[in-house]
C-alpha cells in the first residue's frame, strides 16, 4: 500500500484487480477545497488509457512488479524467447506482452522484461537501436539536398522513412519509441 503522495511515473497500480501504469500525475492545490492528484493511467495488459482523479493522502494499492534485464534469444512460434543473463533461466514471452518492441528486437539484444506474479506483463527496449537497412530505393540524383524521406526496410522487417541519402547496408540508429530515424551509425 502507499498514498498518493508516493505517486510516480512507471509506478504500477493495482486497481479494482487490473493492473494500471503511471504515466503521468500532477499534484494540485486549489485555493478553496482539497488537495488532490491528478494521474493518468495506462493498463497494463490493454493499452487503454485513463485519466483518474484521487483525493491527497488516499491510500492506493501497488503491484510488485519486477523489472529484470534478459536477453533477446530467438522467437519460437508466436512466444519470443528470453534469457536471465544471471540464472539462464529462459522465458517465453507472449507476442502480446512484446507488442510493438518486436519491429526492433534483434537476437542478443538486452530488454528490461517486467514480471508480475511471475507473469510478463510487457518489455522496455533501450529508447534508440542501431539496426541495418536491409532494403530501400535509391535516391534520385539532385534530390540530395531537398529534406525528402523515402521508406526503408530494416533487418528486423519494420519500415520507417529515412532521408533520400541512406542507401541499402548502412547502419541507421532508430527511436524505439515512435520509429523516428535518428541518423546514420558511422562504422
Amino acid at each position: 500500500m502507499a498514498t498518493t503522495n508516493d505517486l510516480k511515473n512507471g509506478l504500477v497500480l493495482n486497481l479494482d484487480g487490473q493492473l494500471w501504469s503511471v504515466t503521468a500525475f500532477q499534484h494540485v492545490k486549489p485555493g478553496k477545497g482539497g488537495a488532490f492528484v491528478r494521474t493518468t493511467l495506462k493498463n497494463v495488459m490493454t493499452g487503454k488509457v485513463v485519466d483518474k482523479t484521487f483525493n491527497a493522502g488516499t491510500k492506493v494499492e501497488t503491484a510488485t512488479v519486477d523489472r529484470r534485464n534478459m536477453t533477446y534469444l530467438y522467437r519460437d512460434g508466436q512466444d519470443f524467447v528470453f534469457m536471465d543473463g544471471d540464472t539462464f533461466e529462459q522465458l517465453n514471452i507472449p507476442a502480446s506482452a512484446v507488442g510493438g518492441n518486436a519491429d526492433y528486437l534483434l537476437e542478443n539484444q538486452v530488454a528490461q522484461i517486467s514480471l508480475h506474479d511471475d507473469v510478463p506483463l510487457f518489455i522496455e527496449l533501450p529508447t534508440s537501436v542501431e539496426l541495418v537497412i536491409s532494403h530501400t530505393d535509391p535516391g534520385l540524383q539532385g534530390d540530395r539536398s531537398t529534406g525528402g524521406t523515402k521508406p526503408a526496410t530494416l533487418e528486423t522487417g519494420a519500415e520507417i522513412q529515412v532521408p533520400l541519402f541512406v542507401t541499402t547496408g548502412e547502419k541507421v540508429k532508430v527511436d524505439t519509441r515512435d520509429g523516428r530515424y535518428l541518423g546514420r551509425v558511422s562504422s
